[in-house]
């Protein structure tokens, strides 16, 4: 039997089922560095993201190196017109390297600035200075993300190396990239907050 589509149906089919773009703009943490493609950060987080339900195509926009400019520099490209959300995770690479707070924020503010702009949802992801660099610059550095979540209105995941950070076995020999088992630990605890970043997405396409 060959059931007719009012016209328009087969569209709006696709369009409910199509995935959402999501990428993360990141840095070497969010590229999979010393990993395989399939146990970086933004593919494990798209099959933990299916099997609640929610189908992603989650574009890995992480750059090994990179700091919070170098992912401003590269912004307009790295996140497409068609992206339905991002997830920036970023500054881990100027707090490494003891940057002036001012910098990773300048860059940030600007980022969520333009994504706002855009109308795109955002969660955005903190990250801690190291220890040796002192408790003033630790406090200066670990206040960017807090105040620019406010100022922009987006969530925050407060640390993205929560669970993980400091943790041997859930951490490469160079004790800053996680392993596996680490990106793990960091999908586990950042579903919640991603998941409530997108569940309203799929209601607007249903």
């Amino acid at each position: 039997m060959i059931t007719a589509l009012i016209p328009g149906q087969g569209a709006q089919a696709e369009a409910t089922i199509k995935p959402l773009k999501v990428v993360v703009l990141g840095d070497s943490l969010t590229a999979g560095y010393g990993l395989p493609a399939a146990d970086a950060f933004p593919a494990k987080l798209q099959k933990a993201l299916k099997a609640k339900g929610i189908e992603t195509e989650m574009v890995n926009a992480g750059v090994s190196g990179d700091t919070a400019s170098g992912g401003l520099a590269r912004l307009d490209w790295s996140v497409p017109p068609d992206a339905d959300a991002v997830i920036v995770e970023l500054g881990a690479n100027d707090a490494l390297r003891g940057t002036d707070p001012k910098v990773p924020r300048k860059a940030l503010d600007e980022i969520l600035k333009r994504l706002q702009q855009r109308k795109m949802p955002v969660l955005l992801a903190g990250m801690l200075a190291p220890p040796n660099y002192g408790k003033d610059y630790a406090a200066q550095f670990n206040a960017i993300y807090p105040e620019l979540a406010a100022t922009y209105d987006v969530p925050l995941y407060p640390f993205f190396l929560d669970g993980v950070a400091a943790v041997s076995n859930l951490n490469q020999p160079d004790g800053i990239h996680p392993t596996a088992a680490g990106v793990d630990v960091i999908v586990e605890r950042i579903l919640p907050m991603v998941e409530a970043l997108l569940r309203p997405l799929l209601g607007q396409r249903s």
